[in-house]
């Protein structure tokens, strides 16, 4: 049986078996709200623009989760009479039901885009991706609905599904599928982190896809090339530590503004999806974000180092070495954000004598993985916990009364670890946004101060 370990995981994986698509005319297709994290990994593969059909189950009145049907935009209706018959789903059942799945599925088109215009796809070849079907009646509405936006070849591609869905999807041209499990009970029985998507990580996703796009695409003619260090920076960069790269992204908009760190958590990378999120909102605040890996591919695969708080710390260090030394950030104020063990890791670092270090986010972290340290930490520091997390909350509270800097423990009401529910994450992310903009620009105005 086929596991995928995340969505980011089941992209890479897709994305290997569409590289004969890479060069041609592709615009990629992700499904709200799942599919776009694997549509991601799937663009950037294909260096191709990534945008949203979005499409609504319509669901059975007894059994929500079980589709009789889909609907999308421009009007488009797939129906599963064999559902509909065996659950006698009357004509007023059906019509009710899709008018109130209508009514989200306009608003949710207005929130993903956001104003942006829907890629057009006259002629082109429109690859939707998603993170699996069951029954595949969202999946041929999908196909259905680029069919009509003008697509000159609809490929439907996921990372599994059972085969009797495949072969219902006649509208596709060619379906694409990693795994057909003989026995299939759902999709998210064949991922080990099936976390739900959130509107708002939809909407960063494609945002920063956008940014990223648009970076890949050739300069236009112009007599002189631009100069030395334009900003803003929005690229992947490598960071020499230890005799290896540590891979990262690095987004810096303008020069030496305040850059916020992100200290992964055990088991996630610079692609989590909560964390571009959050460093999406940081930007719109004006602070630039370092997205890296504290460990290379080969050294995750030894789970003792990604719980080696120490060897992260390090590297954490090192990192921040190398973006002071770097043109363009050489006076940049440096904050921390650490998730889960990446929160230890951040406070073991900022405790460390001389650390340039001028504040620290924790969400959902584990900050008593720093010990004793906790008493040297200078930097102001927000612990940001789910209401819901009370393990972990009180993990947080013993380690407030450890730190003597400047603190804050910011309860969110109803989240849980990993902030799934809904408005909690941006709950979050707001939090940090408040706390870094405040004390990254005090951190400045004292620097500023010190030089006169």
């Amino acid at each position: 049986m086929t596991v995928f370990e995340d969505r980011v995981d089941a992209g890479r994986q897709l994305a290997r078996r569409l590289l004969s698509l890479r060069g041609q005319d592709v615009v990629v297709l992700g499904l709200p709200r799942g599919g776009v994290p694997v549509a991601r990994e799937v663009a950037e593969a294909l260096d191709a623009p990534l945008d949203v059909i979005v499409v609504r189950k319509l669901g059975v009145p007894s059994q929500p989760e079980l589709a009789m049907g889909a609907i999308g935009e421009e009007g488009a209706r797939v129906l599963d009479q064999r559902t509909l018959q065996y659950f006698g789903i009357t004509d007023e059942q059906l019509e009710r039901i899709e008018e109130r799945e209508r009514a989200v599925l306009e608003a949710r088109t207005a929130r993903f885009r956001e104003g942006r215009e829907r890629i057009d796809l006259t002629g082109r070849i429109a690859l939707i991706v998603d993170d699996g079907i069951a029954t595949g009646a969202t999946a041929r509405v999908a196909c259905r609905i680029a069919r009509q936006l003008g697509a000159a070849r609809v490929i439907l591609a996921v990372p599994v599904a059972p085969e009797e869905a495949v072969s219902r999807v006649t509208e596709a041209d060619e379906v694409i599928c990693l795994a057909t499990p003989h026995y299939f009970t759902a999709v998210g029985y064949h991922y080990r982190d099936f976390s739900p998507t959130e509107d708002d990580e939809v909407v960063a996703l494609l945002e920063a896809s956008r940014r990223w796009h648009q970076q890949q695409l050739p300069p236009p003619a112009h007599p002189q090339d631009p100069p030395a260090g334009t900003f803003p920076v929005d690229e992947d960069v490598k960071i020499p530590v230890d005799g290896i790269q540590l891979e990262a992204h690095l987004y810096l908009p303008g020069p030496d503004a305040a850059v916020v760190v992100f200290a992964h958590g055990s088991g996630s990378s610079r692609h989590s999806t909560r964390n571009r999120y959050v460093a999406s909102v940081l930007q719109e605040a004006g602070l630039g974000t370092l997205l890296l890996d504290l460990l290379s591919p080969w050294e995750e695969a030894d789970r003792a180092n990604v719980f080696d708080i120490g060897l992260l710390a390090e590297r954490l260090t090192a990192a921040t070495a190398w973006l002071h030394g770097r043109p363009g950030s050489t006076a940049s104020p440096i904050g921390y954000f650490g998730a889960s063990t990446g929160a230890g890791a951040a406070l073991w670092a900022a405790a460390e004598p001389g650390a340039r270090v001028a504040a620290v986010v924790s969400r959902g972290g584990r900050p008593d993985l720093a010990g004793h340290r906790l008493g040297a930490v200078q930097a102001p520091t927000l612990l940001i916990v789910g209401g819901e997390d009370l393990e972990v909350l009180a993990l947080n509270r013993r380690a407030q009364d450890m730190l003597r800097c400047p603190n804050r423990l910011a309860v969110v009401p109803g989240a849980t670890h990993l902030f799934e529910e809904r408005g909690t994450l941006e709950q979050a992310a707001e939090l940090a946004r408040d706390w870094f903009t405040q004390h990254l620009s005090a951190s400045r105005e004292r620097a500023g101060g010190a030089s006169r």
